[in-house]
């Protein structure tokens, strides 16, 4: 695409918009007319209107003429074939218009063979078919009701949430069934090893082994050390191998529907833009559903309007407080969010050192009560909580006094925060992976040891889930409608919905799954199980608990914002895994493992290798050389190209995308100088007509008839 230096507006003229033939009393139509003739609205207009007024116009001129010239045009850039199919519901159309385009096409019909009739009609047919799949499986997922009554209590960045959460709740089904098909299949049907024990309660099993993740959990399929080799013992085809690919897929699959998330949200905001991102007018003449029928579903909707409308006057309302800084003012603030900043550093460093200490005191603990024992095992999952409970609304203070918009303050604390949780759990796995401890396990299984540390954490996350929901909030709120006028009452205010420490929540306790479902594969399930319970635990808090925010923030790009933390936790979790994985490589002798379905000496790479072994001579030699330096000089070159070629295109869309919105606004700017320029022709028109029926209203006297023969 040629680029410019400047944009050139270029009006688009046509005989529609440029020749009138409307007489003075249909004013009022040729207004409505002559906006739909407008080249502009035509080519702004979706396929099937413009094939509806196509039809329309068509019928107007009495031929097929003018509606071929209109479609060589502006006016139908797509094949008309597509365009008769689309229902008639689609079209904006009044109903006579409606009722003879389905006369048009029935004479059409009539007028074409027998095949193409029925080509039409099947066509037809399997769109209605579709759409009503679409609005049935649509209907199947959970929780619509509740994310309606949400929405139109709340606003939508509380209803993002939950609609986050309801994705994280399917990833984790997904990632279920991958564990299904690829290790506890292929487990119970090919059995395990002769030298495995038999799976029993008894002995020096007791209950705290379900909070701890030992004893009778150790030796169940809950962690790695369970899955051992059975009798699918081929060479390509075996347990560690299968445990391996099922793994992987999780992950790879999870990386591509993450990214997709993220990449679809982020084109949907980048592509509307701040200024084009809501239509007021639209909204508040045009917003309301009139197929509504519920009186409770009105006053959603109503409320909804309203808290759309809400935001959009804060945002204007910060827009232009921030136009009237000075430079004093601005340079102020900037030394003000600079010293902010290091506040929070500080407190980042501070909250790390906590988590090593406490990480260093939990792997000392030796011959204590077991009360005492199970706090001190508990005590790393407790301090990371309890940093992760009091830092966020630290910083959601410190992003106050910032004086960012109030979606830029949530953002703000958004990153702060989830960099300090994943930063305080990077901490934790490099602590336990550096000086791990072989004789607190009983079967000397260190991968055991690492997926009882992450099995902790999802546990406790839920405790504290719920725990913060039936024991905090809603005494407080009991308290509040009980007591109103108290000191407590008015000291603690209303409870309302933190989005970013939710949102953090979900972002930890994923992260944790991915990072321990190598050595915990039925993690996943837990994940589901708490999901599930959490989900109805924010319900009650949000909908019993809480009241609306009095500012709110638009969902949308918080959205992208979730989606691409998650996919930081997802990066984490590989590269925790592969640095595991290497480290057992290198380090065989002190890191090799006992256990599992890669014990016995075996590692990842030796089964790989054995495997790539067995397969004939151009496979090896495919296999090794896609594994080798002499293939990484022409991958890199390949994704030079690809990503150019990219950047190009985004940066030529970006241009276009920008001109586009340039000619809509002009756009609107020749339709009011069209109507302009039709009110005063209409008004010298009259003003004739007015002077001379006031000077016959003055002379009365009657005039001499002028002969005929005198024109």
């Amino acid at each position: 695409m040629v680029e410019h230096n400047a944009v050139n507006f270029m009006r688009l003229l046509s005989d529609e918009s440029t020749v009138s033939t409307v007489s003075s009393d249909s004013c009022e139509y040729y207004q409505t007319e002559i906006f739909d003739q407008l080249p502009s609205i035509q080519a702004s207009r979706p396929k099937q209107d413009r094939q509806g007024l196509w039809e329309t116009y068509e019928a107007d001129q009495g031929g097929p003429d003018a509606g071929e010239r209109i479609s060589n045009g502006l006016l139908s850039r797509g094949p008309k074939d597509k365009a008769f199919t689309q229902p008639l519901r689609n079209l904006v159309m009044c109903i006579q218009g409606k009722r003879d385009a389905r006369e048009r096409r029935k004479m059409q019909i009539s007028n074409i063979g027998f095949w193409e009739s029925w080509r039409r009609s099947q066509s037809i047919n399997r769109k209605r078919v579709w759409a009503q799949m679409r609005g049935a499986l649509s209907g199947l997922l959970p929780w619509l009701h509740t994310l309606h009554t949400i929405e139109g209590r709340f606003g939508v960045g509380v209803k993002a949430y939950f609609v986050f959460h309801r994705y994280l709740f399917f990833l984790n089904l997904l990632h279920c069934a991958l564990v299904c098909g690829f290790i506890l299949g292929p487990t119970a049907f090919y059995g395990r090893s002769n030298s495995s024990e038999p799976l029993k309660f008894g002995g020096k099993d007791s209950v705290l082994d379900f909070f701890l993740g030992s004893g009778y959990l150790d030796r169940s399929p809950v962690f790695f050390g369970f899955y051992t080799r059975g009798s699918l013992n081929l060479q390509c085809l075996n347990t560690p191998l299968l445990y391996l690919a099922g793994m992987l897929i999780i992950l790879f699959l999870s990386l591509i529907l993450v990214v997709r998330r993220t990449t679809v949200g982020y084109k949907h905001t980048w592509m509307l833009g701040k200024p084009y991102g809501m239509n007021v007018s639209y909204k508040i003449f045009c917003g309301w559903d009139f197929a509504i029928l519920d009186p409770a579903a009105a006053t959603l909707k109503h409320c909804f309007i309203r808290n759309d409308v809400k935001l959009f006057l804060e945002e204007q309302s910060f827009s232009l407080r921030q136009a009237q800084r000075t430079l004093g003012h601005r340079a102020r603030l900037y030394l003000l969010r600079f010293v902010l900043n290091l506040l929070v550093l500080s407190l980042l460093g501070g909250a790390f050192f906590l988590i090593y200490f406490a990480t260093k005191t939990s792997q000392n603990e030796t011959g204590h009560y077991w009360l005492v024992s199970l706090v001190l095992q508990y005590l790393p999952p407790i301090t990371i909580t309890f940093v992760n409970l009091l830092l966020p609304h630290i910083f959601r203070k410190i992003s106050f006094f910032e004086d960012y918009s109030f979606t830029m303050q949530v953002n703000a604390t958004l990153v702060r925060s989830i960099f300090l949780k994943l930063a305080s759990l990077g901490i934790y796995l490099f602590f336990i992976f550096t000086t791990t401890n072989h004789q607190q396990s009983s079967f000397h299984c260190r991968e055991n040891m690492f997926g009882r540390e992450m099995y902790k954490l999802c546990i406790f996350n839920f405790l504290a889930t719920f725990c913060n929901a039936f024991l905090l909030n809603y005494p407080r709120k009991l308290l509040q409608e009980k007591y109103p006028s108290s000191l407590l009452a008015r000291l603690l205010g209303n409870q309302r919905f933190l989005i970013p420490f939710k949102v953090l929540d979900l972002v930890y306790s994923q992260t944790v799954s991915w990072v321990g479902v190598y050595y915990c594969p039925l993690l996943p399930l837990i994940g589901t199980v708490t999901l599930m319970a959490t989900f109805y635990i924010q319900k009650f808090t949000v909908l019993r608990c809480c009241v609306a925010e009095q500012r709110m923030f638009r969902g949308s790009s918080s959205s992208v914002l979730f989606h691409f933390m998650l996919l930081l936790g997802l990066l984490m979790a590989a590269t925790t895994l592969g640095f595991n994985l290497y480290q057992t490589e290198t380090t065989q002798d002190e890191y090799m493992s006992s256990c599992g379905p890669f014990g016995n000496g075996e590692t990842v790479f030796n089964v790989t290798r054995v495997c790539v072994n067995s397969l004939p001579s151009p496979a090896q030699t495919t296999l090794r050389y896609l594994a080798s330096e002499a293939f990484v000089l022409p991958l890199i070159l390949a994704e030079i190209l690809i990503l150019t070629s990219y950047l190009s295109r985004g940066r030529a869309n970006q241009k276009a995308i920008e001109r586009l919105k340039d000619m809509l606004v002009m756009s609107s700017s020749d339709k009011r100088f069209l109507v302009k320029q039709h009110a005063t022709m209409l008004r010298h028109q009259r003003k004739p007509q007015r002077a001379c029926s006031a000077a016959i209203e003055e002379d009365p006297s009657p005039q001499p008839r002028t002969p005929l023969s005198a024109y």
